[in-house]
């Protein structure tokens, strides 16, 4: 005779089937999105040298790749706009939403890109539609990151959250070696002349493809429980905390979430992604050969991700923190003195660079979002996160390369990238350990 109990051990078989399914489809749906935006950015950069002189006067090589560096550093200026809206989306109407707007109109701007006319049809007006495609990227990516970061650490288990973050990192890498590996791909199977005609359109079509599929997976996203609980409790009080005064309240996490990007976010985007198109340019390497070890190094990168996750949820988080900092900050100028002629040098020393940042991009999703109460943890981070990466992220590929190529002063770029690096240091010892804190406040 069966017993009343024994179906038991196939309901928690089930039980656990369907967790694992959501959290698999929660990995997923944060990943494709976070895969999106990067990817979106990363192919800009690789694609530059191909695109610039199709979209800018042709007549002059070095003003259009100037010029095309300049858009990709004005698109950041609509991040802290992008934070601020989908903050606030984030934060009185859901996570969920909020990601699921963002990447569709990520999409909307890889699409213009990819259908741009060109300066020899239209002339200016080339370089408007492209100005105007990179704003509605940087709107989308401003919102983009807070929340799906925020998502994720919500949802995430409080003793696997830092491992959890280096999702964010890590889709964003792979998105970023898909673009860079397109490009190491095209220069092999494209001449330069098909590469200048349509080649460079091909990757801005895959990445509207790919936001789409984003935008149908996060619509079937439910929403963290950590803000269902809070939703409940404002509707309860009756009252929801007014925006303005939340985040005056926490302007100092406001200024540590600056003071913690600053660093991480020049020396990323010098290293992993801007530093295959500076071998190419400027040091004159082959550029399939810069290609393919930028792609090579990131492996690296994504391979020392989940090492410092984990260790940050064994030790906490500021130890991981300062290494990364310190590390980038005492490694960048032997690094950029490795780096002369060789594709074997840029890969050398952008594997060194990146294991470092790997420390502190791990676990930076986490760290902001235990900085913040949950009323405001989206915008609370994506406003100061836009802001910064905007000044100090998006001009960091147009000063190295005016730097480098125009005032003839290298020196004086990696100077300023060192000093950004010890700022985050110092900043990080100003924050609290947060590691396993509890997200429901």
């Amino acid at each position: 005779m069966t017993s009343p109990s024994s179906p038991a051990p196939a309901t928690a078989y089930a039980s656990g089937t369907t967790r694992r399914s959501t959290t698999t489809h929660t990995l997923l749906s944060t990943g494709i999105g976070n895969a999106a935006e990067w990817y979106d950015w990363g192919i800009y950069a690789t694609f530059a040298p191909f695109f610039s002189k199709q979209l800018f006067n042709p007549a002059d090589p070095t003003s259009a790749i100037l010029s095309t560096l300049a858009v990709f550093a004005v698109g950041f200026l609509a991040r802290p706009f992008g934070g601020f809206l989908f903050g606030w989306i984030g934060d009185r109407i859901g996570r969920k939403t909020s990601m699921t707007l963002s990447i569709g109109l990520a999409a909307v701007g890889s699409l213009l890109i990819a259908v741009a006319p060109t300066f020899q049809s239209v002339g200016a007006l080339a370089s408007l539609v492209l100005l105007v495609a990179r704003l509605v990227q940087g709107l989308a990516h401003g919102g983009e990151l807070p929340s799906s970061q925020t998502y994720l650490s919500e949802t995430a288990p409080r003793e696997k959250r830092g491992l959890w973050s280096t999702l964010i990192y890590f889709s964003g890498t792979i998105g970023t070696v898909a673009g860079v590996l397109m490009g190491a791909v095209f220069t092999v199977i494209l001449t330069k002349e098909q590469m200048g005609a349509f080649g460079w359109r091909i990757p801005f079509l895959v990445g509207a493809l790919l936001g789409l599929w984003g935008l149908v997976m996060r619509s079937r996203l439910k929403e963290t429980e950590v803000f269902q609980e809070e939703e409940a409790e404002v509707k309860a009080a009756h009252a929801k905390p007014k925006l303005w005064s939340e985040i005056v309240r926490h302007r100092k996490q406001a200024l540590q979430v600056i003071g913690l990007t600053v660093g991480l976010t020049i020396v990323y985007y010098v290293w992993a992604i801007v530093a295959p198109t500076y071998a190419a340019t400027t040091l004159k390497i082959d550029p399939g050969q810069a290609l393919w070890a930028g792609v090579a190094a990131n492996l690296v990168f994504l391979v020392a991700l989940p090492l410092w996750g984990k260790l940050s949820d064994r030790i906490g988080r500021k130890p991981v923190l300062l290494v990364s900092a310190i590390g980038a900050a005492v490694l960048n100028f032997p690094m950029q003195a490795l780096l002369r002629d060789s594709a074997w040098q840029l890969f050398v020393s952008m594997s060194v660079m990146l294991v470092f940042i790997a420390a502190s991009a791990s676990i930076v999703p986490a760290v902001y979002a235990e900085l913040f109460p949950t009323s405001i943890r989206t915008v609370g981070v994506g406003v100061p996160y836009s802001i910064c990466v905007a000044l100090f992220g998006g001009t960091a590929p147009y000063l190295q390369t005016l730097f480098t190529d125009v005032v003839k002063q290298g020196w004086m770029f990696n100077g300023y990238a060192v000093l950004m690096a010890v700022i985050s240091a110092l900043v990080v010892l100003t924050i609290p350990e947060t590691k396993g804190k509890d997200l429901n406040y």
